[in-house]
């Protein structure tokens, strides 16, 4: 078995520069107080000065919408109910039970679909959502979720298409068989629709679109499972050590603009012995070492979780990176995904020149579903698609300039 490698106090590095949150912004640092660890000793007296301070309550509401962590917010408060307003605190508590029942009516149609797929013989995956909640925090209610995620091998995306359209479920994206075969080559899910919602269900078999050059094995997910167990039932979800990576990447591609995503990931770590060695080497094979490392770095700047700081050093520019993203959380807003900016970002958070000139060709080449739908060629035309891609982003680049 694998060595694990030892976690230690950030401390101990004096290399590492100082990367946490802005003391001038009190509502932020309310979030970040409630979603810590809870045990530490400090932990109660930073509670009550930031509580004790003026604050903002409509931007604390605000914030928590915004990063999606409701229960963790709502249940640390619940300790301090008597230092919050009570308006805000019945505020927060509306938040909090419409979030539980949302979750327990994902969680019961979570298992209503795999038992379905089981019953087809479809070998499914679920990994965020209702199943992450469950893993991570013992409770669906304690994560906050909007849709279900249902990973699943390339060869099974027409038949659990047919499955759920029994279930009520259409895609939202309609190809003829053709165009599908090319799609589930270049594309990574479809979304569904049900019950009048949009995107309540994303069917995946990527894990990013693949442009973005990280190229998980989806079938050694299978091999690797874990079981979650939801009472009246159990299904199988991503090993502790695939999940942190998957998780890792997530948050990556959204430039980690949730601070739920961070609060995953620390918890993770806090709550299940990982195999580091096994991490890492999945990380370096996979060319996401320094999406790994900025990763673990935010999540111990700004919620206090461990840090393996010997691997850092062997990349100094993930704590420049982590500084950067720092920022971005904390101005709380969305970051446009289709800018120039978003792009480099993204280069830049990958260690090996292969994997950006990959990424560069991918994604100038890659049809997206925008391409697909934007016009509908015949099957020996399909190549004509890259063209289709290229054209549009060079007219994005044009407008932009």
């Amino acid at each position: 078995m694998a060595a694990i490698a030892e976690l230690r106090p950030l401390s101990e590095a004096p290399s590492l520069s100082a990367i946490g949150a802005n003391t001038d912004n009190p509502e932020f640092n309310l979030l970040l107080a409630c979603c810590s660890d809870p045990s530490s000793e400090e932990h109660a007296e930073r509670m009550r000065n930031i509580l004790s301070r003026p604050l903002d309550w409509e931007r604390v509401l605000a914030l928590v919408d915004h990063h999606r962590v409701v229960p963790q917010v709502y249940g640390e408060l619940s300790r301090y109910s008597y230092l919050v307003p009570a308006q805000r605190f019945e505020a927060l508590r509306w938040r909090y039970q419409n979030n539980a029942r949302k979750t327990l009516w994902f969680t019961a149609e979570l298992i209503r679909i795999v038992s379905h797929l089981k019953l087809a013989g479809i070998r499914a995956l679920p990994y965020k959502g209702p199943v992450l909640a469950q893993t991570l925090y013992g409770e669906v209610t304690r994560r906050e979720f909007g849709d279900l995620d249902i990973l699943i091998l390339p060869a099974d995306v027409p038949k659990t298409k047919a499955v759920l359209r029994d279930l009520g479920y259409t895609p939202a994206l309609e190809l003829g068989p053709g165009m599908e075969t090319a799609y589930i080559g270049s594309g990574y899910e479809y979304s569904f629709n049900a019950m009048g919602r949009s995107n309540l269900l994303e069917l995946q078999w990527r894990i990013a679109p693949r442009f973005y050059s990280v190229d998980f094995n989806v079938a050694d997910f299978f091999g690797r499972a874990d079981e979650v167990n939801f009472g009246v039932c159990s299904m199988r979800t991503l090993c502790a050590e695939d999940l942190l990576l998957v998780l890792c990447v997530h948050a990556a591609k959204h430039v980690w603009v949730q601070l739920s995503w961070l609060c995953d990931i620390a918890r993770l770590m806090d709550s299940r012995s990982l195999d580091w060695q096994v991490i890492f080497e999945e990380a370096r094979r996979l060319g996401i070492e320094r999406i790994l490392n900025v990763n673990l770095l935010l999540a111990h700047k700004l919620l206090g979780s461990p840090f393996p700081y010997e691997r850092f050093a062997e990349d100094p520019q993930t704590s420049v990176l982590a500084g950067e993203i720092v920022r971005v959380i904390e101005h709380s807003a969305h970051y446009d995904t289709e800018s120039i900016a978003y792009f480099r970002l993204m280069m830049r958070l990958r260690e090996r020149w292969q994997d950006r000139a990959r990424f560069l060709c991918r994604l100038v080449f890659t049809p997206s579903v925008s391409e697909w739908t934007a016009v509908r060629f015949p099957k020996p035309l399909y190549p004509l698609y890259r063209v289709v891609r290229l054209w549009r982003l060079a007219k994005r680049l044009a407008s932009a300039g």
